[in-house]
């Protein structure tokens, strides 16, 4: 079972999910714990992403076919009827944010990656905090870095994004799933906390596992600004 599969699933249960209001229900059937069905379709889900995480795909989408039968369960005892997203994989928005400095193997192959989930939105970061987050400017200005990325045809649509919060990026995308870079400071679950807090849903939120090695040994845009200081 592929990654693309598997978080196209959990993401489809969580829009299923997403679609009832349990709060409702409740009042409606105060005989039936279905706040404690909500709980158990909320654990199963948890664990399908972080099979996913693991890269135990199979196991991911096992975990949250339990969680869709609970929620198919409400249609079957005539309770209520969850919405299951219609959309094609054409339409599922992935957001991805980036520096993008020097384009390499490494970006396209990330690039591809993300894009195998749906339609892909890149942020670039700004000069501005790529110097406070790094200490140093980026050698392609933003407006540079913003070009070449757009021209990828992995890329439907790439844009500067916000020089103070990150997240404002995200909230101008409103993302299904986001894919963090290998080496981005940022904990899956945190970012799928404050997505969650901001806009009211929860993407599925999964990380590219490593650099990839390309010219021999080199894995960055660091790396070749050091090989071609050496070379003089």
């Amino acid at each position: 079972m592929s990654e693309a599969k598997a978080l196209r699933y959990i993401f489809n249960v969580r829009e299923a999910l997403r679609s009832l209001d349990f709060e409702e229900l409740s009042r409606r059937y105060p005989g039936l714990d279905l706040r404690g069905l909500r709980d158990a379709v909320e654990r199963y889900l948890g664990d399908a992403e972080y099979y996913a995480s693991k890269g135990d795909y199979e196991t991911a989408i096992a975990a949250a076919s339990y969680a869709e039968g609970l929620l198919d369960s409400l249609k079957y005892l005539g309770l209520s009827e969850p919405r299951w997203p219609e959309a094609p994989l054409r339409e599922v928005r992935v957001f991805l944010g980036g520096t993008f400095d020097i384009i390499h193997p490494g970006h396209v192959e990330l690039l591809r990656y993300a894009s195998s989930f749906g339609k892909l939105y890149v942020a670039i970061a700004r000069d501005a905090n790529v110097v406070r987050v790094k200490g140093r400017r980026p050698v392609l200005d933003e407006l540079s870095r913003l070009k070449v990325v757009s021209s990828i045809r992995y890329v439907y649509k790439a844009f500067l994004g916000d020089e103070s919060d990150m997240f404002k990026s995200v909230e101008k995308v409103k993302p299904h799933i986001i894919v963090l870079g290998p080496d981005q400071p940022f904990e899956e679950d945190a970012v799928a906390g404050e997505v969650e807090r901001r806009l009211g849903y929860k993407p599925v939120v999964v990380r590219f596992k490593e650099k990839i090695a390309f010219s021999g040994s080199l894995r960055g845009s660091s790396d070749i600004v050091r090989a071609l200081c050496e070379r003089g």
